[in-house]
């Protein structure tokens, strides 16, 4: 299949200007109108929909596309027309349509907006809501443009570690990350205690049993490593992650 982005589409409209092209794209909402329809489809190569335009004359499974829901995958092949004088620049008069995947009718999001508090119920459909497609796509380009202006300077990128035993700032609560079962801990005994000469405490936790073999968590600084980095490569940054508790 020689698919065309949505996003070439916009880039340079004239070029594809009465050419058939295939597109690949979710379905943002159908509007049938009987005899003929319209498809909006995003394929997330940028913000912008396609109109897709169905006529029922000429599409042998019309009645098939008019009835998929919102996030249906579709691949619609057709010329592209241009529309200076409506809303949309151009549109895609399709000659056939697939259902590459189809949408379950209780899919969560529908065309009308979203709040962020249920939002935060579905989580793995944030992307595809305009709110959050624009929210990462700008945090896509804002870490491209740091990444470039410190590369095109010959600094070195640095991955720190997520996890650590340092308390690297000492500042509040760490996140503790370990394989130890809370509910049932192993506990030092009273002879490792004694054995210790003072290190252990009889009754505490016993951090040698956990898969790190001490207490660890997640960093909450990228500076403690990438200076030691630093000592080696001169120029370098970090974008860590770090997390405070």
């Amino acid at each position: 299949m020689n698919r065309i982005k949505i996003a070439q589409l916009y880039a340079d409209a004239d070029a594809f200007a009465g050419k058939t092209v295939t597109v690949a794209g979710w379905v943002k909402s159908v509007r049938d109108m009987k005899n003929f329809g319209f498809v909006t489809l995003n394929d997330g190569s940028c913000f912008k929909d396609l109109q897709v335009v169905m006529d029922r004359s000429s599409l042998e499974n019309y009645d098939e596309i008019a009835h998929q829901n919102v996030a249906a995958a579709l691949v619609a092949e057709g010329a592209l027309k241009l529309t200076p004088d409506a809303p949309q620049p151009f549109e895609l008069a399709a000659a056939s349509i697939r259902v590459e995947g189809p949408s379950a009718p209780d899919y969560p999001l529908q065309k009308k907006r979203a709040t962020v508090e249920f939002l935060r119920t579905q989580q793995h459909l944030r992307p595809r809501t305009n709110l959050f497609r624009a929210v990462f796509r700008i945090r896509s380009v804002a870490a491209g443009s740091i990444h470039r202006f410190f590369q095109d300077r010959g600094f070195v990128y640095v991955h720190t570690p997520i996890i650590t035993a340092n308390d690297c700032e000492g500042a509040g609560e760490m996140f503790r990350v370990t394989t130890i079962d809370p509910a049932c801990p192993p506990l030092v005994s009273v002879e490792a205690a004694a054995a210790s000469e003072g290190a252990l405490t009889a009754g505490e936790v016993d951090w040698s049993a956990d898969f790190f073999g001490k207490p660890a968590s997640l960093t909450v600084s990228g500076q403690l490593n990438a200076e030691n980095f630093a000592m080696a490569f001169g120029d370098v940054y970090t974008f860590g992650p770090t997390f405070r508790a």
